[in-house]
């Protein structure tokens, strides 16, 4: 830091500072909007009918940014990864084939590791797309299709830091990648398969058969039961809950814990009660192949902690319990 300057510590310009910076990006952001034209959609094209990847380059900053549109592209259903400029005039220019789009990302359009680049991506007949802030800079004279991602001016009050720059191209770069996305007609399970190791893979790709309790483990009675009997099977089996079957095996009812307080303070003789007497019929059961986040959203409506499962006969085949979807890491 130069000695004759003062460091920047009084909070009102910290705050003034921070809200100019924002108010900037958020008008070049905006600006965008015009530009969502023919050109974007003639880019759109050229990626979905590409049949290989989508490779995504640029160099300094714009490769920081460019990595991060190569991950989201890929995360989005358009197979996609981000090539350094500077490495692929080494020899990485080998993991580009002739099936392939690129992306060239240069705020100025002029970076000399990307222009060096251009002839190569000619001669093999790469469809390339540019996003430059000069449309007269070598990158966008060479592209196919040029997204215009020019600014007034950097949030950086030298106007040298990529600030707003590299927004821009982000906010293009997602742009694309969300428009890809809704024409692949790509959901949240697509989504879910990329991230199978996150919480929203869990979240996504767990069903209730999974960690549900099954066999052995679910509590059962039959109606002609007494209620004694049945709390010795709802106590062995600790789910504070007891399914209540047919002689074929389909469910007749529940009987819980508040169907017990219920018996109490209506001075129902315990002694003698039957499940029939007793249970509630048509409890809410849920399909061994739903999604366990679906089931926890149940039980958080309805404030219970377990749910019977049935399978497609409307036999009750297992039984979820919140625990086990709080423990799977669905939240």
């Amino acid at each position: 830091m130069n000695q004759t300057t003062t460091p920047l510590t009084d909070t009102a310009q910290l705050i003034k500072a921070g809200q100019r910076t924002i108010g900037i990006e958020a008008e070049a952001v905006a600006a965008l909007n015009e530009r969502i034209d023919d050109t974007f959609v003639a880019a759109c094209q050229l990626i979905l009918n590409c049949k290989g990847r989508t490779i995504v380059t640029g160099m300094g900053k714009s490769g920081h940014i460019g990595n991060k549109i190569a991950a989201t592209l890929a995360s989005t259903g358009t197979p996609s990864f981000f090539v350094h400029p500077g490495e692929a005039s080494h020899g990485d220019l080998g993991m580009i084939t002739r099936d392939d789009v690129v992306i060239g990302i240069s705020n100025s359009g002029s970076s000399a590791e990307i222009v060096m680049l251009l002839p190569l991506l000619k001669r093999m007949g790469i469809p390339l797309i540019s996003m430059a802030g000069k449309a007269d800079s070598p990158l966008a004279q060479a592209a196919n299709v040029h997204l215009d991602i020019s600014i007034e001016s950097e949030a950086c009050p030298l106007n040298l830091a990529p600030t707003t720059s590299t927004t821009v191209t982000l906010a293009m770069g997602d742009a694309l990648a969300v428009a890809l996305l809704e024409a692949r007609g790509f959901t949240a399970e697509d989504f879910a398969f990329s991230h199978p190791g996150g919480a929203l893979g869990r979240k996504l790709l767990l069903k209730v058969e999974d960690i549900m309790h099954k066999d052995g483990e679910v509590p059962r009675v039959s109606a002609d039961t007494a209620l004694s009997q049945a709390l010795v099977e709802m106590t062995e089996k600790g789910f504070g809950m007891t399914t209540v079957t047919a002689p074929n095996g389909h469910l007749l009812g529940v009987f819980t814990d508040g169907d017990l307080r219920r018996c109490v303070d209506q001075g129902a003789d315990l002694s003698t009660a039957t499940m029939e007497q007793v249970m509630s019929a048509n409890p809410k059961t849920v399909h061994h192949n739903m999604l366990a986040a679906e089931a926890l959203g149940i039980m958080e409506s309805r404030k219970i902690t377990a749910l019977i499962v049935e399978d497609d006969a409307h036999r009750p085949i297992g039984v979820i319990h919140m625990h086990d979807i709080l423990r799977a890491g669905v939240m």
